[in-house]
Order: structure tokens, then sequence, then C-alpha cells
């Protein structure tokens, strides 16, 4: 059985988008290019956040209201009011910027399958960045982890 490691299976050929790409423009790309998500960089090639699928989606979602206590005028959060500001900007976001995940789960290059694996499962993202010293050098969805598990049963 192969040890493979992110380097041996990732995308070296990364699709990237900026912040200021338009939502618009960021689903026509992700359709042309086939792929379901992207590392969101800033001018300098530096990863800031990434973008999905799921992100333009939850933009056709419904608004889900925080719940609030009043007492004696004042009003108290039940839910985190962050996260509802969070949620609205983007519902209403026009850019990559503002619906983008500023949280970036990465890997470096010699990651093991298990580990990403591991990550995926637990995290719930379907893409990881692939950094070594900062740079991106490529990216690891699941359709990668699911080819290298079939060549490494056949």
């Amino acid at each position: 059985m192969l040890h493979l490691t992110a380097k041996d299976i990732m995308t070296q050929k990364v699709l990237t988008v900026t912040p200021q790409t338009s939502v618009k423009d960021l689903a026509k790309f992700l359709l042309t290019h086939k792929i379901s998500g992207a590392p969101v960089v800033d001018a300098a090639g530096n990863v800031v956040g990434m973008v999905t699928e799921s992100d333009l989606i939850f933009r056709d979602a419904s608004v889900h209201l925080p719940t609030v206590v009043t007492i004696f005028d004042a009003v108290f959060y039940l839910e985190s009011p962050k996260k509802y500001e969070q949620e609205l900007l983007k519902i209403v976001g026009q850019s990559v910027a503002d619906i983008m995940s500023k949280t970036v789960l990465s890997i470096a290059p010699e990651t093991s399958m298990q580990d990403m694996a591991t990550i995926m499962h637990d995290k719930g993202c379907h893409l990881l960045p692939v950094l070594e010293n900062g740079a991106l050098k490529g990216i690891v969805g699941k359709a990668d982890l699911v080819r290298a598990i079939a060549k490494e049963e056949a």
C-alpha cells in the first residue's frame, strides 16, 4: 500500500479568484471550470479565504433571525449577533469578499491521506489548499482523495 501525501495527489494548477470578483462572475467561473470552489487570493498571491458553491447557495437561503429577549429595555441576543451579521452580509453580498470564508483550513505538502480525510470529514470542508511557507502550491479536493483511494485499492 502506498503512503500518498498531499503533494502526490494535489492539483498543482490552482484556479483562484480575488476578493473583488463579483458574485455573478464567481458563479460563471465555477460553472465554466466545473469546480466546486476556489481559494481567494490577494494581489500578492496570499490566500485570504475560500469560496465555494455552498457560499453562493447560502445567498439564496432564507435569513434566520436571531432570538432576542427584552428585559427592562435591554435587548439580549440568545444567539450570536456577530453570526447573524455575517449571515446577512453573505446574503446581500455582491463580491467574493462578502461571501467567502475567511478562516482557511490548509494543509502542508506532506499531509497524509488519512489526515486529509479526517480534516475534510471533521470540519465539513471539500477543498484544502496546500501551502508551503505561506505560498499556494496546490489544492486537494474530495475527488482527489477518492481517485487516490481507488488507485491504492487497485
